[in-house]
C-alpha cells in the first residue's frame, strides 16, 4: 500500500513542463494516488484531463479558492455542474477548496477588505450548498477565519463527516471542535517544523484513525526540504516524521491507516494490482 497526497496543486508543474518528472518521482517515493485541488475555473479543465490521463493515480476537485473570489464568483461557481456531469473517469472527487481567508485581504483599505470578505462568504455558502445537495466531500481553506468557517458549515446543513479542513494549523481546541462534529483536519509538512508543536498536538487529538496527510505542493515543503518548492514525492518525509515522532508507530502502519482514511473520505477505489 502506498501514500495518498490528499491535497496538491499540479498546475504549476504542468505549466513549467515538469509534470511527468514530478509524477514519476512521486511513484518512486511510494505515492499511489494524489488529489489535485481546484482553485478556480482556470485549472478545472486541466485537472479533469489529468485525471482521465492518469486514471486512478491523479484525482481532482473543483472549487473557488477564497483568494480567487471576486465580483464574478457566481459565474465561476455556476460552471461546477458541467464537471460533476462529466463521464465517470472525469468526475471530481470533492468540492474545494472553498472557504474564508482574512489573511490575504487588503490591509490598507478596510472597506475593500469587507467587500471582498462578503463575496467570500457568499461564494463559500454556495459551494457548501452545492456539496450538500450532491452528498460529496468538501475541502475547506480557512486562514484567520476558523470560527467563521465552522459557523457557516454548521448553518449550511452540510454533513460534517464529509468536511476536511486542509493544511490544519490550529490547535487542540479547534481540532476538538472538528472531532465533536465528525469533521477532519489534514496535515502538511508543517507537522515536521520545530515551531509547530500546536499542530502536532492537534494531530494527536484527532488520532491516527482519522489522520490524512498532504503536501499542498508546491508550498510548505517538509523537513529536510523546507524552503524548497514542494512536490508529492516529499509526502514520504511527512509520513515518516508523523509515524516516528507524532504517533510512535511503524511507517507501514501509518501509510495503511492514512491511505485507508483518504480512500474512505474521498470515495476512492483501491488500485488493482
Amino acid at each position: 500500500m502506498g501514500l495518498i497526497d490528499t491535497h496538491t496543486h499540479l498546475e504549476s508543474f504542468a505549466h513549467k513542463g515538469v509534470l511527468p518528472a514530478v509524477l514519476e518521482r512521486a511513484r518512486a517515493a511510494g505515492v499511489e494516488a494524489m488529489i489535485t485541488i481546484g482553485t478556480s475555473g482556470e485549472d478545472w479543465v486541466l485537472y479533469r484531463g489529468l485525471a482521465r490521463e492518469h486514471a486512478g493515480f491523479v484525482h481532482y476537485t473543483v472549487g473557488l479558492h477564497p483568494c480567487a473570489v471576486d465580483e464574478n464568483w457566481e459565474r465561476e461557481l455556476a460552471r461546477m455542474d458541467e464537471f460533476f456531469a462529466s463521464l465517470e473517469d472525469g468526475q471530481p472527487v470533492a468540492v474545494g477548496e472553498i472557504g474564508l481567508d482574512r489573511f490575504h485581504l487588503p490591509k490598507d483599505s478596510p472597506t475593500e477588505a469587507e467587500k471582498i470578505f462578503a463575496w467570500q462568504r457568499a461564494a463559500f455558502a454556495r459551494g457548501l450548498q452545492f456539496a450538500r445537495e450532491r452528498g460529496c466531500p468538501v475541502v475547506i481553506h480557512s486562514r484567520g477565519a476558523f470560527a467563521e468557517c465552522v459557523e457557516m458549515i454548521d448553518a449550511s446543513g452540510m454533513d460534517w463527516t464529509k468536511v476536511v479542513f486542509h493544511c490544519f494549523t490550529e490547535g487542540e481546541a479547534e481540532m476538538a471542535a472538528l472531532v465533536r462534529r465528525g469533521g477532519y483536519g489534514s496535515f502538511t509538512g508543517i507537522l515536521t517544523y520545530k515551531s509547530a508543536e500546536n499542530v502536532r498536538q492537534a494531530a494527536k487529538i484527532q488520532g491516527l484513525d482519522r489522520l490524512m496527510i498532504e503536501t499542498d505542493a508546491p508550498y510548505l515543503s517538509p523537513l529536510p526540504h523546507r524552503g524548497q518548492p514542494n512536490e508529492p514525492a516529499f509526502m514520504r518525509h511527512t509520513a515518516e516524521f508523523a509515524a516516528k515522532e507524532v504517533f510512535g508507530v511503524g511507517y507501514d502502519e501509518l501509510v495503511a491507516r492514512t491511505t485507508t482514511n483518504a480512500r474512505r473520505f474521498f470515495g476512492l477505489t483501491a488500485p488493482v494490482h
